[in-house]
Formats: C-alpha cells, sequence, structure tokens
C-alpha cells in the first residue's frame, strides 16, 4: 500500500505503519494533554501506541493461521481505524476462513486474560487500588501503570466485541460466512453476510449522527463499502472457479522472435491492440514483452532496440488446469498482471489481469442471460 513504510518484521510478515497512522497518535496525545497537561499527553500518545501493539498481534494471529494454511501473508498495514492483515490468496475451504477469522480475536481474549490476571494479582496484593483510580476527565486514566492496565484491558475487551460483530469486514462477518458456507455454499452465504453487514452498518451510522459520534459513523461507512467489496468479490470469487486458465488464454495471439525488435513491436501494438507478446526462441518462451517496456525503451532510447533487451526474463507460470480465480490470485501474490499458461513443460500462451477481467464480465453476462431465461419460462409456466 502506498503512503506506508515498515518497522519490522515478525514470523517473516512485514508489519507497516500508513503514514496517516500517526493522526490517531496525535489525537491521544491531544486528549491526554488535555486533562493531564504534558505528562498526560505523553500518556495519551503511550496508550495509543500499547494499543495498536494489541491491534498488530491480532493481524498476526491472522497471519500465522493463514500461513498455517499455506497462504502466504504480503504484509500487516497499521491504519488509524485498526489493522489489515494481506493474505496472498483467499482461503480455499470455509473452516479455514473460520480459524484465520477467530485466530486474532482469540489473541486479544489472551491478551486480555493476562492483563486481567495481573490486575486481580495487583488488587490481592494492594498493588492496586480502585478507589484511586481516576476517571471522567478525559478519554484517558490519570498517568499511571495502574491506569495503563486497567485502560488496555477495557480496550482489549471492547476489541474482541468489536470485531465479533457479523458484519463484512469485520471477523465477526467472516466467521459468519465461513460457518453459513459450509451448509448452503460460499455464494450464498457472502449474499447472505453482506447484507446483514451492510444493515448492521445503516444502523451504526444512524447511531453515530444522531449521537454526534463522528468516528462511529465514519466506522459505519468502512464497513458498508467493506461489506460491499467483500460481496463483489466473493460473486467473482465464485464466477471465476468456474473457468480453467487453459480455456482462457489466447490461441491466437501474436508472438515475437529473439531477432525481433522494437520496431516490430509497435507495429503489433498499432494494429493488433494486443498488449503482452511472448519472446519465443523456437518453441520454448525466455521472455515477456509487455506494452509499458515498450514506452519505456521508446521514452529512453531512440535506437531500434532488439526485444530480448527490454524483455521481462522473469516471468510467473500457472498450469493450464488452474482456474482463473486461482490465477487472479497468483498475480496478486506476486504483484505481476500477466503470466504464462503451461501444460506441463509446454508453453501455451499468456494470460493478464484484463483477461481475467473481461472472462468475469462474459461470465456475469451469460448468467444473467441464464438467470432472464429462467424467470421467463416460469412466467410462461404461470
Amino acid at each position: 500500500m502506498r503512503w506506508s513504510f515498515r518497522i519490522a518484521q515478525v514470523a517473516g510478515i512485514d508489519i507497516k505503519i500508513h503514514l496517516t497512522f500517526f493522526l490517531i497518535v496525535i489525537l491521544g496525545a491531544i486528549a491526554g494533554g488535555a486533562s493531564y497537561g504534558a505528562v498526560g499527553a505523553a500518556f495519551g500518545a503511550l496508550l495509543i501506541l500499547l494499543l495498536f501493539l494489541c491491534v498488530t498481534l491480532h493481524e498476526l494471529g491472522h497471519g500465522i493461521a493463514a500461513r498455517a494454511f499455506g497462504i502466504p501473508v504480503r504484509e500487516i498495514i497499521l491504519l488509524p481505524l485498526g489493522g489489515l492483515a494481506l493474505l496472498g490468496r483467499n482461503p480455499s475451504k470455509a473452516w479455514h476462513e473460520l480459524v484465520i477469522a477467530a485466530a486474532g480475536p482469540l489473541v486479544n481474549v489472551i491478551i486480555a486474560a493476562v492483563l486481567l490476571l495481573v490486575t486481580g494479582t495487583a488488587l490481592a496484593f494492594g498493588i492496586f487500588d480502585l478507589n484511586t483510580l481516576e476517571i471522567g476527565r478525559g478519554a484517558f486514566p490519570a498517568p499511571s501503570i495502574q491506569g495503563l492496565t486497567l485502560w488496555l484491558l477495557q480496550a482489549n475487551v471492547l476489541l474482541v466485541l468489536f470485531n465479533m460483530i457479523p458484519a463484512f469486514p469485520l471477523d465477526g462477518g467472516r466467521i459468519l460466512r465461513s460457518a453459513l458456507a459450509m451448509i448452503i455454499g460460499f455464494r450464498r452465504a457472502t449474499r447472505i453476510a453482506t447484507f446483514l453487514g451492510q444493515g448492521i452498518a445503516i444502523v451504526l451510522g444512524i447511531l453515530g449522527i444522531l449521537s454526534g459520534n463522528f468516528l462511529l459513523a465514519l466506522v459505519a461507512v468502512f464497513i458498508f463499502l467493506g461489506a460491499g467489496q467483500e460481496n463483489a468479490e466473493g460473486q467473482a470469487r465464485t464466477m471465476l472457479d468456474t473457468m480453467r486458465v487453459g480455456d482462457a488464454y489466447n490461441r491466437h495471439a501474436l508472438t515475437l522472435d529473439i531477432g525481433d525488435r522494437v520496431s516490430k513491436v509497435v507495429d503489433y501494438i498499432l494494429t493488433s491492440y494486443q498488449p503482452d507478446f511472448a519472446v519465443m526462441q523456437n518453441s520454448r518462451l525466455i521472455g515477456i514483452v509487455t506494452r509499458e517496456d515498450v514506452l519505456r525503451a521508446l521514452a529512453s532510447d531512440t535506437r531500434d532496440l532488439y526485444v530480448t533487451g527490454i524483455m521481462q526474463r522473469e516471468f510467473v507460470r500457472v498450469p493450464s488446469s488452474a482456474t482463473l480465480d486461482e490465477v487472479r490470485q497468483v498475480m496478486s501474490a506476486q504483484g505481476t498482471r500477466v503470466v504464462a499458461v503451461y501444460e506441463g513443460e509446454v508453453y501455451l500462451g499468456l494470460v493478464s489481469i484484463e483477461d481475467i477481467s473481461e472472462a468475469y464480465a462474459v461470465l456475469s453476462y451469460l448468467e444473467r442471460q441464464q438467470e432472464a431465461r429462467r424467470a421467463q419460462m416460469a412466467r410462461d409456466v404461470m
């Protein structure tokens, strides 16, 4: 994600902070400073940082659970409204998604249990005294170890309760979707979970507006949009799973030889509108030239270069038996927009993310046509 930078790596997973994250730290310092001065400002910033440490552990719970199922984790990004674990691909089984979704809140349950044990022990030995805990003067308690411990305990409990709301894209929504998918299938489960999630978002938004709680209204918008995005992703995933990439690549694509030059690619681009070209040595694929490669070459060098000088020698292979959704996830994980399709060791052709988008549009159209025919048949019977 743009505007983010890495601060650590845990279990092979990059932890990144988005630049906007520091806004919430500043707000925490302002809130603490308004009640307790300079010391309160530092304490408020510390509480926010510790809270997001708990959020990071929450996301690591998702990430480690995903990796246990062989799913790569690209990175974890900390944002002002929380954290986001970016998986290399979606879970292939409903129970995998359930475990991955539940792993995050479980981490917060463990943290809360540890803090509760510490608090109980401190109270038993007279280290903490609840009667002296100063609350109500602001968003945070008075600066103290006792206040810090109790505030973090409360925050982790609230994180569990909030994340278990059955609304996409929260963990509770994913748990609900995965549980339903085991019974009624992924597609219908996604529709139900999306409908419920957007309904909850509308209620939260209304409550936020009526109460003047801007943060709650903002979270409601995030949930509503996230639910819609999850629904679209779920429908695309289900539909693209019905077609193999071996049935979708362009069998009539133009190719290049190792002796061809950039001028030939330019002619191909202008006359065929084909954006990607395989560079062949006999029947073996040795590289890929994209429209972007050609444009960069034209902008940086006036000579008519050989295509071997601008081609991408490293490329991703996918088997022809893979579904379009599997290929799409490979593209996302590898950070590429075009892959080479192979049947065993035999090269077949190239497939790009644009090809997959076009296939999805065609499949969606065909499905709508089938639904319209079924509806017409039902009306004729009546």
